[in-house]
């Protein structure tokens, strides 16, 4: 039985899920979003039994384990969702739990980052595709509703064609010598793991607006905040600036979309989206001639969308805008649908994870991606 939005039970389908990873980011984000997609959540899953336990009774779990692999065996699950930590070396510990779960039959949703390595995540396609079940990975800035508008304006035909594309996250870059220590002598480096982690914001959503990037170039400033350049097979140019030591009391992000039409398109912190336009000239003016600067009808000039919080609305609920109920939302469809994902893919996490191992190849060089 699936409670709507309008919190009327209805006869919809489920899917039968378990998790495994009780912390505090399943605690606000995974679990509080169960209640708006279509799953029934069967057992729960930490290496605390306690922690298990409460969760189960919490979210309305039957079972708790303390062993996913006991799970596994005696849930009949459709799907498992998996947030959990790293090890002793900084590694995610994903891909072998992943492998676990799609050899047992389950479909695999879990949180990035999905592997520090490409070597890792092709291990985690190839199960995919031997056992046929899906794999979906958190990557939310593809499923964030600023986004995803961004990314139809500037597919539609009367934007033009997309020239340059300019990103801003707050995010350090890591040493050579701490890459080296990290990928190499296999330490436990946080500043390389606090990258990796982090790099899949950005990242995910330069792969979702413009596909795999065909170069990286990188400068490193002293206090290791950067500037990277990509070029794509498109000719489009693309710049992260990654500005640790900026603000994050608000205008963390942003994201700036620029035509060759006299348009473009900017995304302020993932919530308010503005798509700017130059109007029609008055007829028979010249530069420095016009004695009018309000020119063009609504549909000629800037068109601004944000969300309204005196509503009580979804849209206006954080798990709504930041991206958690669209990607839980897309996996859970893809099982019920039949279908492969279409989003925060295996091959979009590869992706990614293959940015961060071009970064390890320091800056100042032009990296084949």
């Amino acid at each position: 039985m699936y409670i709507s939005f309008h919190g009327q039970p209805t006869d919809q389908p489920v899917v039968r899920i378990g998790t495994i990873g009780c912390g505090s980011h399943s605690f606000r984000n995974i679990y509080a979003t169960f209640q708006y997609v279509p799953v029934d959540l069967v057992a729960t899953c930490d290496l605390l039994l306690e922690k298990a336990q409460a969760f189960a009774d919490k979210f309305g779990a039957k079972s708790a384990y303390q062993d996913y692999r006991e799970m596994l065996s005696k849930e009949s699950l459709d799907a498992v969702f998996v947030v959990v930590g790293y090890d002793s070396k900084g590694r995610p510990r994903y891909p072998e739990i992943v492998v676990d779960c799609l050899e047992r039959g389950c479909h695999v949703w879990i949180e990035k980052p999905p592997a520090f390595s490409t070597a890792e995540i092709t291990r985690m396609k190839e199960a995919s595709e031997r056992t046929g079940k899906n794999v979906v990975v958190g990557l939310k800035k593809m499923f964030m509703p600023a986004n995803e508008k961004a990314k139809q304006l500037m597919d539609e035909e009367s934007f033009g064609r997309t020239s340059l594309v300019m990103t801003q996250y707050p995010q350090h870059i890591p040493s050579l010598d701490e890459f080296d220590r990290y990928l190499n002598k296999e330490e436990c480096v946080w500043s390389v793991v606090g990258f990796l982690d982090h790099l899949c914001h950005p990242m995910s959503l330069i792969v979702f607006l413009l596909g795999m990037p065909k170069t990286l170039y990188y400068e490193r400033a002293p206090n290791a905040a950067g500037l990277a350049t990509f070029t794509f097979e498109s000719g489009i140019i693309c710049s992260l600036g990654l500005t640790i030591g900026s603000s994050i009391n608000g205008g963390m992000e942003r994201t700036c979309i620029i035509s060759d039409r006299g348009r473009h398109i900017v995304v302020e912190n993932n919530i308010r989206l503005a798509y700017h336009r130059t109007p029609p000239s008055e007829p028979g003016t010249t530069y420095g001639s016009s004695p009018n600067f309000f020119t063009g009808t609504p549909d000629q000039t800037t068109a601004v969308w944000e969300p309204e919080f005196s509503l009580g609305q979804l849209y206006n609920k954080g798990l709504f805008l930041i991206g958690y109920y669209n990607e839980i939302n897309e996996f859970v469809r893809s099982i019920l649908e039949k279908r492969q994902p279409l989003k925060g893919t295996l091959d979009q996490a590869w992706q990614v994870t293959r940015v961060f191992e071009a970064f390890a190849e320091g800056p100042g060089k032009l990296i084949q991606l």
